[in-house]
């Protein structure tokens, strides 16, 4: 009898075991006594990127089960249907966003409440005491110095005002580039009725504590896709500005110079010229870049489909260089006679502007990514150039050997144009990212200082611009950083 007793007992035993359900079961139970134990610091790593998966670190140890969704705060299985012909809030992606959503509403709150010192064991009286010792020189000082200020950045809200203030409250903005003096930002917006409009804001009203700057708009807008722009130095510096449109049905693609003095008092004081207006047909533009090398002077080049077009703004002479790929960046260097090409291949060449197009060796330097190049940067010392690409790869490469010599972490782009923007007097590097955090490393040992979640909600169409400058607003602004998102402007600058 109680040898029947006992077999009874294990075959409960084991078939309580064998049961998927009793499995589930103990796997929660165990992952409950697991996140009751102290869980351990996981450094910058928690808050620095987006979690991208469907699960939590602390659900980690729950087994996944095709079909289902395991909810970490009611610790039970959901369903997620098809979703072909019927409503289905609950999928992947809307789980995901959620995450998304929580963990930036969580950052936000953390970036209001406490600042973050991006080295630890560094503050404006120990580095100061260390530079006074020696152990510090003054390079290193500055730089940390700079670090220093980038973690006490407080957000702020910018008034922008301007002759029609109920376009400001439906357009959105699309992107924002300072000119050489961080005193002018040329902006494009996307309008309610379709299609995209430009302005200039004046920054030398942009002052602490009232951040409040004035929007300079004009009547020329375009129903076509802005790919690329950058200034252009015509009649002085930064006179006009170059735009790279994307062609429409019929309409082919163009580059457009469009003069500044086209918006009300955006020229420089006592210069009152009325400038060039001119658009160049150019089919499936992807970017475009302004030569300030004074051996291809007033030229612009146009990144196409597999060309690269070089034209003379004043003469119209154009030269073409045939490539195997789109041509997605360029840059031209100011000393050497070099532009710089970022290709949809991952190649990155540079074209030596003195050979012409002719022979086979116009082609002075090859790089290679692994995926789709999006931006290219050139140093000031024009031995080193910063590249990104579509993998979320942000690499320094050396001219003189060809070889990438740093690379940069936690960058997050899988299909979109990103810019990079380089700034050696401050030694950082700032970056966006397809989830909508922008990123700030140290360009001289790439590590990453801070990581600021965007005001907006993440999505694709609301992904902030930015322009950061040691002077915002001109010679005697202030250093900080400047971010459009939806209709918006922030303003994060030092304290």
């Amino acid at each position: 009898m109680n040898k029947s007793r006992w077999q009874s007992r294990r075959h409960g035993r084991r078939s309580h075991q064998q049961n998927p359900w009793f499995r589930l079961r103990d796997s929660e139970d165990r992952s409950d006594s697991r996140a009751a134990q102290p869980a351990h610091d996981s450094g910058h790593g928690d808050d620095e990127s987006p979690s991208t998966s469907s699960g939590t670190a602390g659900t980690s140890s729950v087994p996944e089960l095709p079909g289902f969704y395991f909810d970490p705060e009611k610790k039970r299985y959901f369903r997620l249907l098809p979703g072909h012909n019927n409503c289905n809030p609950l999928t992947k992606e809307s789980i995901r966003q959620k995450e998304m959503e929580s963990k930036r509403l969580r950052l936000l709150q953390e970036e209001d409440r406490q600042k973050k010192i991006a080295r630890m064991g560094f503050n404006a009286s120990s580095m100061l005491r260390k530079s006074q010792l020696g152990f510090l020189n003054v390079t290193n000082y500055c730089h940390l110095a700079h670090e220093l200020r980038l973690s006490c950045m407080e957000r702020k809200k910018v008034q922008i005002r301007s002759m029609d203030p109920s376009a400001l409250a439906s357009d959105r903005f699309n992107l924002i580039l300072a000119d050489t003096n961080s005193d002018r930002l040329f902006t494009v917006n996307d309008v309610k009725v379709g299609g995209s409009k430009y302005g200039i804001i004046n920054l030398q009203s942009l002052k602490t504590p009232t951040l409040k700057v004035f929007m300079h708009e004009n009547l020329y807008f375009t129903n076509r896709k802005v790919n690329s722009v950058c200034w252009a130095s015509l009649n002085h510096l930064d006179s006009h500005i170059l735009l790279c449109l994307m062609g429409l049905a019929e309409t082919p693609g163009c580059a457009t110079l469009l003069p500044a003095s086209l918006f009300v008092n955006s020229h420089p004081a006592g210069i009152d010229r009325p400038g060039m207006l001119c658009s160049f047909r150019i089919p499936g533009a992807w970017s475009c870049a302004w030569s300030l090398n004074i051996q291809a002077n007033n030229c612009f080049s146009t990144g196409l489909s597999r060309r690269v077009l070089l034209t003379n703004v004043v003469t119209g002479h154009r030269q073409s260089f045939g490539t195997n790929s789109d041509v997605l960046a360029q840059q031209f260097a100011l000393m050497a006679p070099l532009l710089f090409n970022g290709c949809r291949s991952g190649e990155i060449f540079a074209i030596d502007l003195r050979c012409g197009n002719h022979g086979k060796g116009w082609k002075a330097a090859r790089l290679f990514h692994d995926s789709a190049v999006t931006s290219v940067r050139i140093l000031q010392d024009e031995q080193y150039l910063m590249a990104s690409d579509m993998a979320g790869k942000v690499k320094l490469w050396d001219l003189r050997t060809t070889k990438c010599v740093r690379q940069y972490e936690g960058h997050v782009n899988e299909y979109a144009y990103l810019p990079l923007h380089v700034h050696e007097e401050e030694g950082i590097l700032v970056a966006v990212g397809q989830d909508c955090y922008t990123r700030i490393w140290s360009l001289h040992d790439a590590r990453l200082l801070r990581t600021i979640p965007s005001p907006y909600p993440a999505s694709k169409a609301d992904i902030p611009s930015v322009a950061f400058s040691s002077r915002l607003g001109g010679s005697r602004g202030a250093p900080g950083l400047l971010m459009a998102v939806g209709q918006d402007l922030y303003c994060y600058s030092y304290s």
